[in-house]
């Protein structure tokens, strides 16, 4: 499967403005990780990915508009806002990178089911910009 637009470290990397070192320092990576994960060779770990999205989640975050939480712009009933980690947590826009329940069928919260779904989300599209 081919990395997503927010998944796909080159391209967080470059909207980022950062080198690949630049990139490899703050993900506490190597540069060669980083070659390799942009060339395809090796994919990188869900932990290395979460925290590259948290950095353009970061960069972009200053100045953007103040939205609306998830569970409110996605009109989560209480049952499903009862069992919600980023509810109970009061973290609406970093929905995205908490562990646990998804948000369509409530499922087992793994990484690379999750972030599929977010791509699709009004949530995640509004501070990518997009």
């Amino acid at each position: 499967m081919a990395p997503s637009a927010i998944t796909d470290l080159r391209k967080v990397r470059e909207a980022l403005g950062k080198s690949q070192s630049q990139m490899a320092w703050l993900l506490g990576v190597s540069t060669r990780a980083i070659q390799s994960y942009e060339q395809g060779w090796r994919p990188p770990s869900h932990l290395v990915q979460r925290f590259a999205v948290l950095l353009l989640y970061l960069s972009r975050r200053e100045g953007a508009p103040k939205l609306a939480p998830c569970w409110e712009a996605r009109k989560c009933s209480p049952e499903l806002r009862a069992k919600c980690p980023a509810y109970e947590l009061g973290a609406g826009d970093l929905c995205w990178l908490i562990p646990g329940p998804r948000c369509k069928d409530n499922g087992d919260g793994r990484w690379e089911r999750k972030i599929d779904d977010c791509e699709d989300c009004a949530v995640m599209q509004a501070w990518l910009g997009e």
